[in-house]
Order: structure tokens, then C-alpha cells, then sequence
């Protein structure tokens, strides 16, 4: 897709279910996100999500839809602090648009999800949380979440590795909560929008009993059980691989084909 606003061309990946080409129906659809330093053929080359997603439509325990995963580098899915490099706007103002307009789906908040793993899985939680008007749910693996705390005490050179294109390069200490960081963290966005608005979302949050995530993970849900915004929460054996990726993601499935369910 040729995009305007990167002003560049934006690849994807995109799973069609059975049957779609013989058929004239439309579709619910997942937005699945990549992990950091991957791209849009992560979940197929690693994740197996073609033959996972067949085979749980074939079982039943999945609807069809279509699941289409994007490219997007190593932004986190956000907008810069700089406003060069607008990939948030890019994905919910062009992105969007484009595939639901180039494929047979169906266009509404009841048959839209997004779902991610590691630095997907916080962009999956953020425009689930920001853009609640549009998802109907959410999944989250293995979630790059992170404490503030996390992220002040973040050496430096990890730090501007990660985050510094993203909310400012070289800041020390508490000035990394800057404005940019508190409008894309989920912590922060849990606590600032309103808890009517999250709960029209289905959360469902999952992370490893050795993840080196676990912390902003056990966080998140700690803090939407304590401002009482339904979710489900799991800890599996297991770290942050494809592993543990692969084998949540039936479920993580099933549990979006409810949201899509009449």
C-alpha cells in the first residue's frame, strides 16, 4: 500500500480463510502484529498462523476471517515525538481503509480486532485501548508493556536503541515519561480513558511465567482488575519465543471468534 502519510509503501501479509474465493460473503477481520526487528512474514514463516487458522476453522472452533499483518519496522506502532514518521496515523487512517476496501469485509467495531506479540502486543493493546470505537477485541502476547519505573532505570543505550526515535533521544530519568510515552503506554491509557469505553473491548492478556515482561504484564492486569475493566489474563510455562507464541494462538483465536459471534 502507497502510503501519504510515511510516504512510503507499506508491505503486508494477508491470510485469506477457506472457501473465500469461491465465495461471495464478507468477513470479519484480525489486524495481527509483528515483534520487534520481524515483518510481515513473521507470523507465517514462524508463527505457522496459515495452518493454525486452518486448522481451527476447520475444527469449529474458529469463524473464518481474514487476518492481515503489516510491516511496520520498529516503530511500536506509534507516532514519533517528532512527527516524521507517522505509522499510528498511517494504520488507523489509511491502512484500514485500504484493506477493507480492497477485500470482501465487514467494516464495523463488532468484526475488527487486532492482535500482537512482544512489541505487537503493546501496539495491539494501544489501539484497542486509544481506538476503542473500532475494535471489537484484543490480544495481547507477550506485550512490550513496561513500568515506568522500568524504562527510567532502562540504561542508556538500550534506551535510545528502543525508544529514543520514538518519545527523545539521550533523556535520563523521570523526563522519559515525556507526553509521547504516557499517550501510547497501556498502563497510562488504562488509567486515563474512561473504563466504559475499554470495557466495549474484550481484553485478553497473555505472558509467560519467564518472560522478561512479565512485569509491565502482571501490572496491566493488576490495574484493570483494580479499575474493574473485564479482561482475561494467563500465565503459561514458558519465555518470550515462538514457542510460546504458537501455542497460544488457537486459543487467542477462538477467544476473537467469540467477539464475532452473533
Amino acid at each position: 500500500m502507497k502510503s501519504d502519510l510515511l510516504n512510503r509503501d507499506v508491505k503486508y501479509s494477508i491470510y485469506l480463510p477457506p472457501g473465500y474465493d469461491d465465495s461471495q460473503r464478507s468477513y470479519p477481520v484480525l489486524y495481527l502484529l509483528h515483534g520487534y526487528s520481524d515483518d510481515e512474514t513473521a507470523w507465517v514463516q514462524f508463527g505457522d498462523v496459515n495452518r493454525i487458522a486452518d486448522d481451527a476453522i476447520d475444527s469449529g472452533s474458529c469463524s473464518p476471517m481474514i487476518i492481515v499483518m503489516p510491516d511496520a519496522k520498529v516503530t511500536w506502532y506509534c507516532n514519533d515525538y517528532q512527527g516524521k514518521n507517522p505509522y499510528e496515523d498511517m494504520f488507523i487512517k489509511e491502512f484500514i481503509p485500504f484493506i477493507e476496501s480492497q477485500y470482501r469485509i465487514r467494516p464495523k467495531k463488532e468484526f475488527r480486532a487486532v492482535a500482537g506479540l512482544s512489541m505487537g502486543g503493546y501496539g495491539a493493546l494501544m489501539y484497542a485501548m486509544k481506538y476503542n470505537n473500532m475494535f471489537s477485541s484484543c490480544v495481547a502476547f507477550s506485550s512490550g508493556t513496561m513500568t515506568d519505573n522500568e524504562v527510567i532505570n532502562m540504561p542508556d543505550k538500550n534506551y535510545n536503541m528502543y525508544f529514543g526515535d520514538l518519545f527523545g533521544k539521550n533523556l535520563e530519568g523521570q523526563a522519559r515519561i515525556s507526553k509521547n510515552w504516557i499517550e501510547h503506554s497501556p498502563l497510562h491509557l488504562a488509567k486515563d480513558i474512561p473504563a466504559a469505553q475499554l470495557s466495549s473491548v474484550r481484553f485478553y492478556i497473555d505472558c509467560g511465567d519467564d518472560d522478561f515482561l512479565y512485569k509491565g504484564n502482571s501490572a496491566l492486569h493488576v490495574l484493570l482488575r483494580d479499575l474493574k475493566i473485564p479482561h482475561e489474563y494467563r500465565v503459561r510455562d514458558g519465555s518470550h519465543n515462538w514457542t510460546y507464541w504458537r501455542t497460544g494462538l488457537p486459543a487467542g483465536l477462538k477467544f476473537i471468534s467469540e467477539s464475532f459471534h452473533r
